[in-house]
């Protein structure tokens, strides 16, 4: 029997990645599991995923916040090996205009969500991930 499904949380702020935590575990979200650093997380999703008997993550969520292009360019780093895996990955950014969301689509992110501010908002924010996740679970595993 595999192991349990999980999402990875690549977040260099531990107080927003406890946050964003606590509100996908409020939605329904599987174990998350936290990397605190771009490197770090991508270690951990080449050694799972260089695994075939490894469980996959069902999402990769990212939230770098070292410098302005952080998500962009880890996106660019991993998206190969991830849509091989077939890994969905999700970005959280601020709210940004058409072209930053197309670019970060462009260097591979298979969803944008924004930080939200104001507390319903981030919740609302949080129960769209938790969805995005569910939608794109394979059918085999839920029983398919």
């Amino acid at each position: 029997m595999s192991d349990p499904p999980f999402i990875v949380l690549i977040d260099d702020d531990d107080h927003s990645a406890h946050l964003l935590t606590r509100m996908l575990a409020a939605h329904g979200a599987p174990d998350i599991r936290h990397f605190s650093s771009a490197a770090s997380g991508k270690d951990a999703l080449t050694a799972v995923l260089s695994d075939p008997e490894a469980t996959w993550p069902g999402l990769v969520i990212v939230d770098l916040k070292a410098h302005s292009a952080a998500n962009q360019e880890f996106v660019a780093s991993c998206t190969s090996l991830l849509r091989q895996k077939g890994v969905p990955l999700a970005i959280m950014t601020p709210p940004t205009d058409r072209a930053g969301r197309q670019a970060l689509h462009d260097a591979g992110a298979s969803a944008i969500f924004f930080r939200q501010a104001e507390l319903d908002a981030y919740r609302r924010e949080a129960a769209a991930i938790v969805s995005f996740w569910a939608r794109q679970q394979c059918l085999d595993a839920i029983g398919m």
